[in-house]
């Protein structure tokens, strides 16, 4: 499904047939995994090219050429043993940034409470209490195929979506209330194991408006691959409506 926003610009927030890259980021913490993965991928495509270059060079001359420091030479070792490392100081670096500031989580504007259940998801917003003393919260189940309107996605969409404000900072606990699943929404960046017993915790900002997908990626019985996750995330005003309905 493809999402269009007020620049006109196509986006890809589900799975698509045969897609062979992740899916357009929506917050600044995919937005990170994308720009690691790219440079994870340019180093290795590096040192592809290197060893493939040396191989083809080792059948080509099929051992005929001999050359004494090519065998036993300790600055050769020293450079093959050296330049490796710098190559994973360089993937590592980053890698290492990016895993700080997805586990940073600041002073949220608001909390989320996300539990897995066999199977479907169970949603609490904590942050909002009407008149009688009771949070908002509901269970999201996965739409029938049989009942899907047009335009729905097989095996993606819910009867309850959650609803989210752009732009603001936003945490998911996540927990688990039976076995261990997983709360996996791609385009967010997200991928958090809900454990029973324990409560796990994942903070965001979506930058656009749209519908995002994710689906339980533990394997947690019979019917895993029908508990998906949908988060909408639409401006304030929009939020505050939906709020005064809920």
């Amino acid at each position: 499904m493809l999402i269009m926003n007020n620049y006109n610009n196509m986006f890809n927030d589900v799975p698509t047939p045969w897609g062979m890259y992740l899916q357009d980021s929506a917050s600044p913490m995919a937005e990170g995994m994308l720009e690691v993965h790219d440079t994870v991928m340019f180093y290795l495509m590096m040192m592809l090219m290197l060893v493939g270059y040396l191989t083809y060079s080792m059948m080509k001359f099929n051992n005929k050429m001999s050359y004494k420091y090519l065998t036993h030479g300790s600055l050769l070792e020293f450079i093959w043993t050296l330049f490796p490392v710098m190559m994973l100081l360089l993937i590592a670096f980053p890698s290492f940034m990016l895993l700080y500031l997805t586990d940073d989580v600041i002073d949220p504007a608001m909390t989320i409470k996300c539990i897995g259940l066999q199977w479907y998801w169970s949603y609490e917003y904590s942050d909002f209490i009407n008149d009688n003393g009771e949070t908002i919260s509901f269970d999201s189940y996965m739409m029938p195929e049989e009942m899907l309107e047009f335009g729905q996605l097989r095996l993606l969409d819910v009867d309850s979506r959650v609803v989210v404000p752009i732009d603001t900072h936003i945490r998911f606990i996540v927990t688990g209330g039976d076995v261990i699943h997983s709360f996996t929404v791609p385009a967010l960046g997200f991928k958090v194991d809900a454990t029973p017993g324990r409560l796990l915790q994942i903070s965001t900002i979506i930058t656009r408006e749209g519908r995002f997908y994710g689906q339980c990626s533990e394997i947690c019985g019979v019917a895993h691959s029908e508990m998906p996750m949908t988060i909408e995330a639409v401006s304030l005003p929009k939020f505050l409506d939906w709020l005064n309905e809920q």
